[in-house]
């Protein structure tokens, strides 16, 4: 593989990615309950011209569809969340606040409006960012509207199965959905608590 940079700015040329342990949109063909347990742990990697940037994800929420009143599909389907209506294996990329990016991996089949948060990731190859929190984290990888519905079997934005890193699962409530009712109590949290990856969890530590 080819070597890795702090900044694109540090790579001159481009580079041919030949991905290995590549995780295939079958992977995300499953409820998004199931899927964010089992993104922990596995290698978010986002091509910017040359260079890699590489991270292993801590922390995911699960939105579990039109039912679940913190999801943004539970007031039907618009124009913003169209892309949680499938198929799955695709990013849904949202900006909220005026200020933050959010990156979502969207699951489940086609027609129910699933999708995964990634919440915070620790950066790799000595990769300097601050992953800790979804907006910082979408941030760092340069990620915005325009990569809204971007295919995760792109060269572009992928993930990597680790197979040498076990992460220790832990459900916790959601983080900021206090007005989505008894939904904001839901255990749709997952954080990995193992000692390499519980210091760049954001929010409520664990």
């Amino acid at each position: 593989m080819a070597s890795l940079a702090t900044s694109p700015a540090d790579v001159a040329h481009s580079v041919k990615i030949v991905p290995a342990n590549r995780l295939g949109l079958s992977f995300y063909h499953r409820p998004a309950i199931e899927l964010a347990p089992l993104l922990l742990g596995n290698i978010l990697v986002r091509r910017v011209g040359g260079c890699l940037l590489r991270c292993r994800i801590v922390e995911t929420e699960a939105y579990i569809g039109a039912h679940d009143l913190a999801c943004h599909a539970a007031r039907g389907r618009t124009a913003r969340n169209d892309v949680m209506f499938g198929p799955p294996g695709r990013v849904y990329v949202y900006f909220i606040y005026g200020m933050y990016y959010m990156l979502n991996i969207v699951a489940g089949d086609i027609g129910d409006p699933q999708a995964v948060l990634i919440r915070a990731a620790a950066p790799l190859d000595g990769w300097e960012a601050n992953l800790s929190g979804p907006g910082r984290l979408a941030r760092e990888l340069m990620l915005n509207r325009q990569h809204n519905g971007l295919s995760l079997a792109s060269d572009e934005l992928f993930l990597q199965r680790d197979a040498a890193h076990r992460p220790k699962v832990r459900r916790t409530p959601r983080i900021g959905v206090d007005y989505a009712g008894h939904w904001a109590r839901r255990l749709l949290r997952f954080v990995d608590i193992h000692e390499n990856s519980r210091r760049y969890v954001s929010g409520r530590k664990v």
